[in-house]
């Protein structure tokens, strides 16, 4: 769509009928990351990104391929300040002129490195976003300044219902908090990124795979294997992230075989189709105990 007139029309004809939204990733992994989740409201519909970390023109171009302009964004919502998740391109281009929402621990860091303009929001609590969408952030562990899991709960048109989206990529360990966040959302963007076999026997220098296996750094496969176990998605997993060096996309697969979810493996260099965000009626459970061996992989079958 390219005209006003056309975005107004409100046209959604291969969404279903239940769905509140629908979210494709555009891109993840280490070259950079986008998300683009995309809201009917009303007469018209909404367009938000999640991470910014490809550039304005790479964006576009993908967006387009969807029938979406630059123009449309409406928000765009950074996890954290990363290169590969918020391009500086994005604070100075001049058809974006949509509000940029980030963790207000972030802002001193934004303004040295020129990730600042006048169109930035801080946030530290949920807030509401459109009539229908409100987000819940949490700042979780990632490096020096952390990094924001998002869960948003979208509203049906008659508000009876709504649906849980929870997106959590580049995040420390497979914590309490992190469980208690995503917990039983309908539809969950989770990173997937190492395997830990394959990433002790590459070639990267020591410090980066302490780095990145200390606790501060990403998820290993069956770290998160172990959150969903026990955060218990309803439809559908979006796994975000793969190394492309130290991963492999048929380990992931094979993991999470049998599953109850449906699971999608977003890629570096091509969107996923289009996900439909439905809400679930049934009431939550609670979240199930870590057990025992808390941390640790239920089953490791990927790396045998």
């Amino acid at each position: 769509m390219t005209s006003g007139d056309a975005r107004k029309s409100g046209s959604f004809e291969a969404m279903p009928e239940d769905a509140v939204g629908a979210l494709c990733v555009l891109a993840s992994g280490s070259r950079g990351n986008c998300s683009v989740l995309l809201l009917p409201d009303g007469g018209t519909r909404r367009v938000v990104l999640i991470d910014a970390g490809l550039s304005p023109r790479r964006t576009g171009a993908l967006l387009c391929e969807l029938g979406i302009e630059l123009w449309e964004i409406d928000a765009i919502l950074l996890t954290h300040l990363d290169a590969d998740h918020a391009h500086v391109s994005w604070m100075r281009h001049r058809r974006v002129q949509a509000p940029i929402y980030m963790h207000s621990s972030h802002r001193g860091h934004a303004q040295r490195v020129g990730l600042w303009c006048d169109r930035v929001e801080t946030f530290t609590e949920p807030f509401r976003l459109f009539d229908r969408v409100s987000v819940h952030p949490r700042l979780l562990h990632h490096d020096q300044l952390g990094v924001v899991v998002y869960r948003f709960e979208i509203e049906d048109e008659q508000r009876s219902r709504r649906c849980r989206l929870g997106f959590a990529t580049d995040v420390g360990r497979p914590s309490d908090d992190l469980v208690e966040h995503v917990f039983d959302c309908d539809v969950l963007g989770i990173e997937s990124n190492y395997c830990p076999k394959m990433q002790m026997a590459s070639g990267r220098p020591e410090f980066l795979k302490r780095r990145i296996m200390g606790g501060s750094g990403h998820l290993s496969n069956d770290e998160c294997l172990a959150v969903l176990r026990r955060a218990q998605p309803r439809e559908h997993v979006i796994f975000l992230h793969l190394s492309q060096e130290c991963n492999d996309p048929v380990l992931v697969s094979r993991l999470h075989q049998g599953s109850t979810y449906r699971a999608t493996l977003a890629h570096q260099h091509r969107p996923t189709p289009w996900i439909w965000l439905t809400p679930s009626s049934a009431a939550p459970a609670a979240p199930r105990s870590p057990g025992p061996c808390a941390g640790l992989p239920l089953w490791t079958g990927a790396d045998t």
